[in-house]
Protein backbone atom coordinates (compact mmCIF):
# COMPACT_ATOMS: atom_id res chain seq x y z
CA UNK A 1 0.00 0.00 0.00
CA UNK A 2 3.02 2.50 0.63
CA UNK A 3 4.78 1.40 -2.48
CA UNK A 4 1.01 2.54 -4.43
CA UNK A 5 0.44 5.46 -2.28
CA UNK A 6 3.94 6.67 -2.72
CA UNK A 7 3.62 5.79 -6.82
CA UNK A 8 0.46 7.54 -6.83
CA UNK A 9 2.13 10.92 -5.39
CA UNK A 10 5.06 10.86 -7.43
CA UNK A 11 2.26 11.11 -10.96
CA UNK A 12 0.43 13.54 -9.41
CA UNK A 13 3.75 15.73 -8.48
CA UNK A 14 4.85 14.55 -12.51
CA UNK A 15 1.51 15.81 -13.58
CA UNK A 16 1.29 19.10 -11.69
CA UNK A 17 4.97 19.97 -13.13
CA UNK A 18 3.47 19.60 -16.73
CA UNK A 19 0.84 21.67 -16.17
CA UNK A 20 2.93 24.30 -15.02
CA UNK A 21 5.32 24.09 -17.71
CA UNK A 22 2.91 24.17 -20.91
CA UNK A 23 4.00 26.75 -23.57
CA UNK A 24 0.95 29.40 -23.14
CA UNK A 25 1.69 29.37 -18.94
CA UNK A 26 6.05 29.95 -19.78
CA UNK A 27 4.77 32.50 -22.24
CA UNK A 28 2.09 33.98 -20.05
CA UNK A 29 5.03 34.18 -17.01
CA UNK A 30 7.47 36.05 -19.36
CA UNK A 31 5.07 39.05 -20.29
CA UNK A 32 3.91 39.26 -16.87
CA UNK A 33 7.98 39.11 -15.22
CA UNK A 34 8.22 42.17 -17.98
CA UNK A 35 5.33 44.09 -16.78
CA UNK A 36 2.79 43.05 -17.79
CA UNK A 37 0.39 43.00 -20.97
CA UNK A 38 -1.40 46.15 -20.56
CA UNK A 39 2.28 48.17 -20.20
CA UNK A 40 4.44 46.56 -22.89
CA UNK A 41 0.96 47.63 -25.20
CA UNK A 42 0.75 50.73 -23.78
CA UNK A 43 4.71 51.57 -25.33
CA UNK A 44 3.45 53.46 -28.75
CA UNK A 45 7.11 54.76 -29.23
CA UNK A 46 11.14 53.30 -28.55
CA UNK A 47 14.12 54.92 -28.35
CA UNK A 48 17.46 53.62 -27.48
CA UNK A 49 20.83 54.67 -27.01
CA UNK A 50 24.14 53.36 -26.03
CA UNK A 51 27.25 51.33 -27.99
CA UNK A 52 28.66 48.95 -29.55
CA UNK A 53 31.91 46.60 -28.69
CA UNK A 54 33.25 44.15 -30.76
CA UNK A 55 36.49 43.22 -31.94
CA UNK A 56 38.18 46.06 -30.09
CA UNK A 57 36.14 48.80 -31.98
CA UNK A 58 33.62 51.04 -29.83
CA UNK A 59 30.64 52.27 -31.72
CA UNK A 60 27.78 54.07 -31.21
CA UNK A 61 24.22 52.95 -31.51
CA UNK A 62 20.93 54.76 -31.36
CA UNK A 63 17.34 52.77 -32.46
CA UNK A 64 13.84 54.49 -33.00
CA UNK A 65 11.05 52.33 -33.14
CA UNK A 66 7.20 52.90 -33.43
CA UNK A 67 3.90 51.24 -34.15
CA UNK A 68 3.21 49.84 -35.97
CA UNK A 69 6.42 47.95 -37.35
CA UNK A 70 8.27 51.17 -37.36
CA UNK A 71 12.33 51.11 -37.44
CA UNK A 72 15.51 52.99 -37.54
CA UNK A 73 18.89 52.10 -36.48
CA UNK A 74 21.74 54.12 -36.45
CA UNK A 75 25.41 52.65 -35.94
CA UNK A 76 28.25 55.60 -36.35
CA UNK A 77 32.40 55.99 -36.08
CA UNK A 78 34.62 58.66 -36.84
CA UNK A 79 31.68 61.00 -38.46
CA UNK A 80 30.02 58.42 -40.19
CA UNK A 81 26.55 56.87 -39.97
CA UNK A 82 25.24 53.29 -41.13
CA UNK A 83 21.42 54.12 -41.05
CA UNK A 84 19.27 50.73 -41.47
CA UNK A 85 15.36 51.82 -41.34
CA UNK A 86 11.90 49.51 -42.40
CA UNK A 87 9.07 51.81 -43.05
CA UNK A 88 6.64 49.07 -42.29
CA UNK A 89 6.67 47.54 -45.59
CA UNK A 90 10.31 47.92 -47.00
CA UNK A 91 13.65 48.40 -45.59
CA UNK A 92 16.50 50.61 -46.80
CA UNK A 93 20.00 51.79 -45.35
CA UNK A 94 22.74 54.49 -46.09
CA UNK A 95 26.17 52.39 -45.55
CA UNK A 96 28.87 54.91 -46.06
CA UNK A 97 31.36 51.98 -44.60
CA UNK A 98 30.76 50.04 -47.88
CA UNK A 99 31.24 53.18 -50.36
CA UNK A 100 27.78 54.15 -50.55
CA UNK A 101 26.44 57.42 -49.27
CA UNK A 102 23.23 57.21 -51.34
CA UNK A 103 20.15 55.64 -49.64
CA UNK A 104 19.12 52.14 -51.28
CA UNK A 105 16.70 49.57 -50.91
CA UNK A 106 17.14 46.53 -49.01
CA UNK A 107 16.33 43.20 -50.66
CA UNK A 108 13.98 40.92 -48.77
CA UNK A 109 16.62 38.12 -47.25
CA UNK A 110 18.25 41.39 -46.01
CA UNK A 111 14.92 42.43 -44.05
CA UNK A 112 14.20 39.26 -42.05
CA UNK A 113 15.77 40.12 -39.09
CA UNK A 114 14.94 43.82 -39.66
CA UNK A 115 11.25 43.37 -39.79
CA UNK A 116 11.42 40.92 -36.50
CA UNK A 117 13.21 43.75 -34.47
CA UNK A 118 10.37 46.67 -35.83
CA UNK A 119 7.95 44.76 -33.26
CA UNK A 120 8.13 46.63 -30.32
CA UNK A 121 6.65 43.85 -28.47
CA UNK A 122 8.90 40.91 -29.58
CA UNK A 123 7.72 37.02 -30.90
CA UNK A 124 6.05 35.82 -27.82
CA UNK A 125 3.20 38.33 -27.55
CA UNK A 126 0.15 37.48 -29.60
CA UNK A 127 2.06 34.96 -31.18
CA UNK A 128 -0.98 33.25 -32.99
CA UNK A 129 -2.05 36.57 -34.98
CA UNK A 130 1.47 36.94 -36.04
CA UNK A 131 1.41 33.48 -36.96
CA UNK A 132 3.97 32.32 -34.55
CA UNK A 133 3.88 28.83 -33.31
CA UNK A 134 5.20 28.20 -30.01
CA UNK A 135 6.18 24.88 -28.28
CA UNK A 136 7.82 23.84 -24.95
CA UNK A 137 10.34 21.53 -25.13
CA UNK A 138 11.32 20.83 -21.73
CA UNK A 139 14.26 21.76 -19.12
CA UNK A 140 17.61 22.41 -20.51
CA UNK A 141 20.72 23.14 -19.10
CA UNK A 142 22.71 26.11 -20.22
CA UNK A 143 26.38 26.62 -18.96
CA UNK A 144 25.33 25.18 -15.84
CA UNK A 145 21.97 26.92 -14.82
CA UNK A 146 18.56 25.61 -15.58
CA UNK A 147 15.96 26.81 -18.49
CA UNK A 148 13.04 26.17 -19.61
CA UNK A 149 13.21 25.87 -23.38
CA UNK A 150 10.84 27.16 -25.62
CA UNK A 151 10.67 26.60 -29.81
CA UNK A 152 9.52 29.84 -31.38
CA UNK A 153 8.62 28.46 -35.32
CA UNK A 154 7.97 32.29 -37.05
CA UNK A 155 5.41 33.13 -39.50
CA UNK A 156 8.47 33.01 -42.24
CA UNK A 157 9.49 29.62 -41.20
CA UNK A 158 12.66 30.76 -39.17
CA UNK A 159 12.91 29.00 -35.62
CA UNK A 160 13.76 31.04 -31.79
CA UNK A 161 14.86 28.98 -29.54
CA UNK A 162 14.04 31.17 -25.88
CA UNK A 163 16.09 30.38 -22.71
CA UNK A 164 14.04 31.44 -19.68
CA UNK A 165 15.23 31.66 -16.09
CA UNK A 166 13.00 29.25 -13.81
CA UNK A 167 13.17 31.27 -11.22
CA UNK A 168 12.18 34.99 -13.19
CA UNK A 169 10.75 33.42 -16.26
CA UNK A 170 12.87 36.48 -18.48
CA UNK A 171 14.67 35.22 -21.11
CA UNK A 172 18.46 35.04 -20.94
CA UNK A 173 19.37 33.45 -24.19
CA UNK A 174 18.28 33.02 -27.60
CA UNK A 175 19.48 30.93 -30.69
CA UNK A 176 18.13 31.45 -34.12
CA UNK A 177 17.87 29.83 -36.97
CA UNK A 178 17.44 31.50 -40.50
CA UNK A 179 16.48 29.37 -43.60
CA UNK A 180 17.88 31.65 -46.15
CA UNK A 181 17.95 30.14 -49.89
CA UNK A 182 19.05 26.18 -48.46
CA UNK A 183 21.34 27.85 -46.04
CA UNK A 184 21.02 27.70 -42.36
CA UNK A 185 22.32 30.77 -40.61
CA UNK A 186 22.67 30.19 -36.68
CA UNK A 187 23.03 33.09 -34.04
CA UNK A 188 22.75 33.49 -30.58
CA UNK A 189 22.18 36.35 -28.11
CA UNK A 190 22.25 36.54 -24.55
CA UNK A 191 20.28 39.10 -22.24
CA UNK A 192 21.26 40.53 -19.48
CA UNK A 193 21.11 43.81 -16.99
CA UNK A 194 17.28 43.93 -17.15
CA UNK A 195 16.14 46.93 -15.67
CA UNK A 196 12.31 48.90 -15.59
CA UNK A 197 11.30 51.72 -17.78
CA UNK A 198 7.72 52.93 -17.02
CA UNK A 199 6.77 49.63 -15.59
CA UNK A 200 8.41 47.88 -18.41
CA UNK A 201 12.01 45.37 -18.08
CA UNK A 202 14.34 45.88 -20.72
CA UNK A 203 17.29 44.20 -21.37
CA UNK A 204 20.65 47.20 -21.07
CA UNK A 205 23.13 44.54 -22.31
CA UNK A 206 23.30 42.42 -24.91
CA UNK A 207 26.10 39.87 -26.68
CA UNK A 208 24.94 38.24 -30.29
CA UNK A 209 26.70 36.98 -32.99
CA UNK A 210 27.48 33.33 -34.97
CA UNK A 211 26.63 30.11 -32.88
CA UNK A 212 29.48 28.67 -34.19
CA UNK A 213 32.06 32.03 -33.72
CA UNK A 214 31.54 33.39 -29.91
CA UNK A 215 35.01 35.56 -30.59
CA UNK A 216 32.85 37.29 -33.66
CA UNK A 217 29.86 38.35 -30.98
CA UNK A 218 28.94 42.49 -30.57
CA UNK A 219 28.33 43.54 -27.31
CA UNK A 220 25.55 46.19 -26.78
CA UNK A 221 25.27 47.85 -24.30
CA UNK A 222 22.06 50.27 -23.64
CA UNK A 223 22.62 53.53 -21.82
CA UNK A 224 19.26 55.01 -21.90
CA UNK A 225 15.63 54.14 -22.95
CA UNK A 226 12.75 56.42 -23.15
CA UNK A 227 9.13 55.22 -24.23
CA UNK A 228 6.18 57.29 -26.18
CA UNK A 229 8.85 59.49 -27.13
CA UNK A 230 7.81 61.98 -29.99
CA UNK A 231 8.61 60.18 -33.66
CA UNK A 232 8.20 61.75 -37.11
CA UNK A 233 6.71 58.85 -39.80
CA UNK A 234 9.16 60.68 -41.94
CA UNK A 235 12.47 59.75 -40.25
CA UNK A 236 11.29 55.68 -41.04
CA UNK A 237 10.70 56.71 -44.80
CA UNK A 238 13.31 56.00 -47.68
CA UNK A 239 14.52 59.79 -49.12
CA UNK A 240 12.09 60.19 -52.11
CA UNK A 241 15.33 60.81 -54.47
CA UNK A 242 16.43 56.85 -54.52
CA UNK A 243 13.12 54.99 -53.94
CA UNK A 244 13.45 54.38 -57.51
CA UNK A 245 17.20 52.49 -56.73
CA UNK A 246 16.79 48.39 -57.01
CA UNK A 247 17.27 46.62 -54.00
CA UNK A 248 20.74 45.36 -52.76
CA UNK A 249 21.67 41.53 -52.26
CA UNK A 250 18.64 40.07 -54.34
CA UNK A 251 18.57 36.76 -54.69
CA UNK A 252 20.14 36.03 -57.91
CA UNK A 253 17.31 34.32 -60.76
Amino acid sequence: MRKITGLLLALLCCAAMAHAQTAEELVAKNIAAKGGLDKIKAIHSLRMTGRIDQGGTRLQYSSQSKRPDLLRQNISIQGMTLVIAYDGTSGWQINPFGGRRDPEMLGEDDMRSLVEDADIDGPLVDAATKGNKIEYLGKDLIDGDDAYRLKVTLKNGDIIYYYLDPETFLEFRTEKQMFIRGSVLESVTEYGSYKPVNSVLFAFATESGPKDNPANRQKVTIDKVEVNVPLDDAIFKMPAAAAAKPPVNEPKK
